[in-house]
Order: structure tokens, then sequence, then C-alpha cells
């Protein structure tokens, strides 16, 4: 470990141990946020659960630490390869509720005032789920910080287990028929929707779908699909709530489809969106939009350029993304090129002006900015800070967004 790396680790060891080693992990330094207000600004950052221990995950990897294992065990493929990531916070466990609220506490402090779990449902049952049970509902400072879901219904696949990540075979299918739905919507509403810090768009609490074309397979159809959305909404609505904000997540998995007009035979993603009735639209990653291969800016630059033109050809509001990095050689035995490179806070923090500049300029209520990852370590992008950047793409965020208590003004 270097010098400079080292005076990184001590600075972030004795500012927490400051901050959060009095009453409730800080909650008194930092002013509550409202990201659900008009005039803010809802800076949300996708958080990925996979570093505690979850009995059906074990088989995946070595002990009981989750994605840590591969983390930390990860090596350069070539020359240069920045492998390992090293967390500067070290191989914590999300699931403790006082590593959690020091997460939060780092969050809200950078201007990050929502999170977005990826939540996960395999075989009739959540997966990936202490983490938020254990950890961030048991967090005496989750008040701060607003939250919501995003259902990421994709198939679990080995690409999860290194030493199968070659073969990419489908461990549990993702697909749910219209009875799972059913106890899926009853979960998440009685569980998570009433929570007070749970995310709201007028009043709606948000929901967000992953891969849309895998709840259409699942449901049997577009109409039967909308059925079952239906049906959720009334079951928000029985609950209290003026009704419910479905986002879809905008790549390739949302299928084209006819529109209901006679006579239209265009198929567009738009049509599908419409006829399922949902809200808005964000993305979950760059690397669904372009190959992740390459300068960093260059990547972010045809990524950001989609941002227009989906503006004009959905009905509803999409809402920026912006995406850290990539790098999935930690899932792999093999090397896998998709790479970027050139990575820096300081071109991270251009395109969040821009994102910035862009809901301003449309008009978006709320003003709602998505970043991929606050830890998506195995994938290469996380705001939380390492042994190369420090807190550097935390303070780019600030930088941006100040929380409350900065003295600059958004």
């Amino acid at each position: 470990m270097n010098l400079s790396v080292k005076i990184a680790v001590f600075l972030t060891l004795f500012l927490g141990a400051t901050v959060w080693g009095s009453g409730a992990a800080g909650n008194s330094a930092v002013a509550k946020q409202k990201p659900d207000d008009t005039n803010a600004y809802a800076v949300a950052a996708y958080y990925w659960p996979a570093y505690h221990d979850e009995p059906r995950w074990r088989p995946f990897f070595n002990g009981t630490e989750g994605e840590w294992d591969i983390i930390r065990n990860a090596r350069p493929k070539f020359p240069g390869h920045n492998q390992p990531r090293v967390p500067l916070w070290g191989y914590e466990d999300e699931s403790d509720p006082k590593v959690m609220e020091k997460k939060i506490h780092a969050a809200v402090s950078h201007g990050i005032n929502v999170l977005i779990f990826d939540w996960y449902w395999y075989e009739g049952q959540p997966f990936l789920e202490e983490c938020l049970n254990k950890g961030f509902l048991k967090a005496t400072n989750n008040g701060q910080i607003g939250f919501y879901l995003m259902w990421a219904n994709h198939d679990a696949t080995t690409l999860w287990s290194l030493q199968r990540s070659h073969t990419n075979e489908v461990i549990w299918p993702a697909a749910v028929d219209r009875k799972t739905f059913d106890v899926i919507a009853d979960r998440v509403i009685a569980q998570y929707f009433k929570h007070p810090s749970y995310f709201k768009i007028d009043g709606k609490p948000v929901f967000s779908i992953y891969e849309i074309s895998t709840l259409i397979k699942g449901l049997g159809g577009v109409a039967n699909t909308r059925a079952a959305l239906d049906g959720f909404r009334e079951k928000v609505k029985a609950a209290g709530f003026p009704g419910l904000h479905l986002q879809a997540i905008l790549w390739g998995t949302i299928p084209a489809s006819l529109s209901m007009v006679p006579g239209d035979r265009a198929q567009t993603q738009d049509n599908t969106i419409r006829q399922l009735g949902f809200d808005s639209l964000s993305n979950y990653q760059w690397c669904h939009l372009v190959t992740p291969k390459g300068d960093y800016t260059d990547w972010g630059r045809v990524a950001t350029a989609k941002w227009e033109t989906w503006t004009k050809e959905f009905s509803v509001p999409y809402y920026p993304h912006v995406s850290i990095d990539w790098d999935s050689n930690p899932r792999a035995r093999a090397l896998r090129p998709n790479i970027i490179e050139n990575k820096s806070p300081e071109e991270f923090a251009e395109f969040l002006k821009q994102a910035k500049e862009f809901v301003g300029r449309h008009n978006l209520k709320p003003r709602l900015i998505t970043i991929n990852s606050w830890n998506e370590w195995s994938e290469g992008s996380y705001l939380e800070p390492d042994t190369q950047f420090g807190m550097r793409y935390l303070e780019a965020v600030k930088a941006v967004f100040p929380p409350p208590t900065a003295t600059s003004k958004p």
C-alpha cells in the first residue's frame, strides 16, 4: 500500500470514527432529506445487496460473506488490469445495522438521498433480502434517506458462480405466474411500501421492474400482464395509497408491440409501455445501451446522447441515468474483454451535471437522477470509497448535488 493510500485509509477511518461514533450514526449531523419534494433533486443510487450471508448464495462462493469472496480474490488478467478493487472500509457485512448506518450517513452527507435496492424472487421466495430487512430497516438513521425497490426479475445464471461462469446456464428462472405475482405484490406492499422512508411520486410508492419481457413471458402476454399490474395497483390503493408508480428499466428487454390505434402497424417499445400503464423510465447501466469498451468519456457520450431521443419516443417521463464504470472480471475465470478505461471522478461529475441540466430543461417532476451504483463491486461500478480514489466519487456527487448542510446551493 503506497503512502497516499495509507493517508486516505487513515483519514476515512478517523473521520468515520468522529462522525459515526456518537449517537445514532451521526443523525444530528445531516438535515433530513425530502427527495420526493418537487423542489428537491432525488439522486438515487442502485444498491446491489450481495455482501452478506444468504444460505442459497453459499454454493456460489467460499465462506459466508457473499460476493466479497470474489472481490477479495480477484487478480489482474493482463498487465495494467485494475484488479482487485479494494474497499476502503473493508469487507463489511451489510446486514449489520451499524454498517448500514455508516453507508446511509456517507450517502446523505454526499448528496445521495435515495437508494434503489435490487430485489429478487426465485423458487417461491425472496433472495438476498436480509440486507434490507436486517441492515437497512434496522438502521437507526434510515429516516434520513429514501428507498425503493427495483425487482431484478432476470434469470439467476452461472454468471454468478465463478467456477461455472463460462457456461451461462440458468440456475433459477425469474418468470412468475399470476399467483406468484400476487404474492410478491402483497409482500412488497406490507413489508416495504408502508415504511415511512419508502420513496413516492405524487404519494404513490415507486416500484421499478428490470426485465419487462420476462414479466410478460411469465404472466402469459401483454393483456394478462396489464391485468396483473392493474391488480397490483388496486392492492396498493386498498393499502391506503393514491396509487402505484411503475417504473420500467429502459433497454432491449422492453419488447416492441402494436399500438391500440386501428390501422397503425408500427411496433414500438412505447406501445408496450402504454398498454401496460407504466409511469416512467430510467436505465440501470450504460452497458445495456453501449458496449462497455474503451474510454469512459466516449462510452458516456454515446449513452447520454440517447436521452433526447427517448424523450421524444416515449409517452412517459424518462429520468436520466449515469454509470460509473464497467469491469465484471471478478465474476469470471477467463478474461471478459469489455472493460472501461480512463475513468475519473471528474468525468463522472460532468455527466451528473448533464443529467441535472436535462432534468431542469425538461421540467421533470420529481427531479430524479439514477446512478449505477452504490456498490456494484463485482462490475466495477460503485460510489463506495476504494483505495484508488478514496471518497472522490462521493465528493463528485456532493459537488453537483450539495446536501442541505452544504454551504453552496444546487
